[in-house]
């Protein structure tokens, strides 16, 4: 398994690139097909115990993340919705969608951050890099998701993706 990965926050986007020792249609079938995002989206000790997904531009995929690990403490039992509605779509090669947080029926509280996502997926040496590109409207709204965790839930969450990919192949 690959650990090739940088993560960085370069103005107002959140930029994080991966290497997977994994063919480029196994990766973006991951981020596109329900029964692959069940086994890998979220940190570590979080399932996904909803996942709707109507993958197609203007189509949404609505979740639910559940913390099942009794070692996180006050996230024990917790959930975190979230939805994302599709821009883009270039199979194989490229995703973009707007990523909100949301509740159980897929409204979007006012106030949180919601970036532009744009995730392309790149042959890279017989390997496939990931670049993930979350812009957002301000340094401040960025800051805010960072200052929340975000960085080690991404390192995680990509841990647990090519885990899942190494199971698969």
């Amino acid at each position: 398994m690959s650990k090739q990965m940088t993560v960085k926050a370069e103005g107002k986007e959140f930029i994080v690139e991966r290497v997977f020792d994994t063919p480029r249609e196994l990766v973006f079938k991951a981020f596109s097909e329900a029964e692959h995002l069940k086994q890998w989206w979220g940190p570590r000790g979080w399932i996904l115990p909803v996942c709707d997904i109507d993958f197609r531009e203007g189509g949404s995929w609505h979740y639910c993340m559940k913390c099942i690990d009794k070692n996180q403490g006050d996230f024990y039992g917790f959930e975190s919705w979230g939805k994302g509605v599709y821009r883009e779509i270039v199979e194989g090669e490229k995703i973009v969608y707007v990523d909100y947080f949301s509740d159980a029926e897929g409204n979007e509280p006012e106030g949180m951050p919601a970036p532009l996502v744009t995730l392309t997926f790149e042959e890279f040496e017989g390997k496939t890099k990931l670049v993930s590109r979350s812009a957002y409207d301000s340094v401040e709204a960025l800051q805010k998701v960072i200052d929340m965790g975000m960085e080690q839930g991404f390192t995680e969450t990509m841990d647990r993706l090519a885990e899942h990919l190494q199971a698969v192949q």
